[in-house]
């Protein structure tokens, strides 16, 4: 009797050890928290509405926000056009400003110029990347700095860096306000940015390191020429992927508890998807996801929070709070 005693015994006890596991695995699997851009994204974006229908109580003007778009990239189309939506959602109104591939680079000059004239046009972005024969560095510095709502004029840029009132560069303003919706700690951190774009890891960089709220960490840039880069990703507290190399961040290139923001976005040919696409980030989410404490994930992470940046700016720009 025992014997059969110890035999059930052991049975129950591999039964629950496979229970156990499977349970570990479950919780590992659920430690990390999503970090939502859309629901944050939304939040603002109520907020702004609401600002917007208190200045036409009061009689005041009515934000107006333009783009200019040249060529038909797929890529570029697609966000001109969620910003142009995003705008009419909040009540702004907003003018799209369509150019051909081949435009000459004077004529796009032109066009930049007609906006910085027009009166009724607070703030506007031309859409990035530019064809091959245009400079966009001599157009990004044709946009006056009080219209640049983008925050890629090198006078906002500046600012930025001395801590005076300024327009953030959109997707680094979104990566800012996500860490400070979440309540994730920053200061005393070990932060890695991998990525120096002057979009978003250079300028990521600089707002991680300020001593704000959202900030005073101690900063690891990380870059196409950084030697044995797994060995700082793994010393990482927050690592900010912006490469635009889908899957390059994985499982074994961070630690435990980990946050994750993964900026990347790629799209590639896909027959499952309906679009004929899909998106990829910087990160191989499934793979890393177990290990972190707070993740972005793509779609769906960090770029909402660009389009709702791009708002802000363009409200700043309307009531003349940066630039007076």
């Amino acid at each position: 009797m025992s014997d059969w005693v110890s035999i059930i015994h052991k049975l129950r006890l591999k039964q629950f050890r496979k229970r156990t596991k499977f349970q570990l695995i479950f919780i590992q699997n659920m430690g990390y928290q999503i970090i939502d851009g859309k629901k944050v994204a939304k939040e603002i974006q109520e907020q702004i509405k609401k600002e917007v229908e208190h200045l036409k109580q009061l009689g005041q003007k009515v934000p107006h926000i333009a783009a200019v778009l040249v060529g038909n990239d797929g890529a570029s189309e697609t966000y001109v056009n969620n910003k142009i939506k995003a705008c009419n959602s909040v009540g702004f109104q907003s003018t799209l400003v369509r150019l051909p591939e081949y435009v000459t680079e004077n004529k796009l000059l032109e066009e930049v110029e007609k906006l910085n004239q027009n009166e009724d046009i607070d703030g506007f972005i031309v859409q990035l990347p530019l064809p091959r024969h245009i400079n966009e560095q001599k157009v990004i510095e044709a946009i006056v700095p009080s219209k640049d709502i983008d925050g890629f004029h090198p006078i906002n840029v500046g600012r930025m860096v001395l801590n005076l009132p300024c327009y953030v560069s959109a997707t680094p303003y979104g990566i800012v306000q996500l860490l400070e919706y979440y309540k994730i700690e920053t200061s005393g951190k070990h932060c890695v940015v991998i990525g120096r774009s002057h979009i978003v890891g250079s300028p990521m960089s600089i707002l991680m390191a300020k001593n704000t709220p959202i900030g005073n960490a101690t900063v690891t840039l990380c870059h196409s020429k950084t030697k044995d880069l797994k060995q700082y990703t793994l010393q990482a507290d927050i690592i900010i992927c912006a490469i635009g190399s889908p899957h390059f961040l994985t499982a074994d290139m961070v630690k435990e508890g980990v946050v994750v923001i993964d900026v990347g976005i790629t799209r590639i040919e896909s027959k499952d998807s309906p679009t004929g696409y899909k998106l990829l980030g910087d990160v191989k989410f499934d793979e890393v996801a177990p290990k972190c404490s707070y993740i972005t994930p793509v779609p769906g992470g960090v770029g909402p929070m660009t389009i709702a940046s791009l708002l802000k700016n363009g409200l700043l720009a309307a009531k003349k709070e940066i630039y007076r």
